[in-house]
């Protein structure tokens, strides 16, 4: 995995942690929306470019794993 592609996750999975214990934050919602939409549009171009394979995809379930 690239290395912003990288932090974006570790941030994402980060964010979605904080969520689970802090249900009613709708900026926090809406910051991990920002997050994944930015790492859906990194993959795709690191997809075009070759460097992740065309079957990457990014899954929040297991993201946690990615980053561990």
């Amino acid at each position: 995995i690239p290395e912003d592609l990288y932090h974006l996750i570790k941030k994402a999975v980060a964010v979605r942690k904080h969520l689970e214990r802090n249900r009613k934050d709708c900026d926090g919602k809406f910051r991990l929306i920002l997050i994944e939409s930015r790492i859906h549009r990194l993959a795709r171009y690191y997809k075009t470019a070759g460097q992740l394979p065309p079957t990457w995809k990014y899954e929040s379930a297991t993201a946690s794993a990615l980053v561990a």
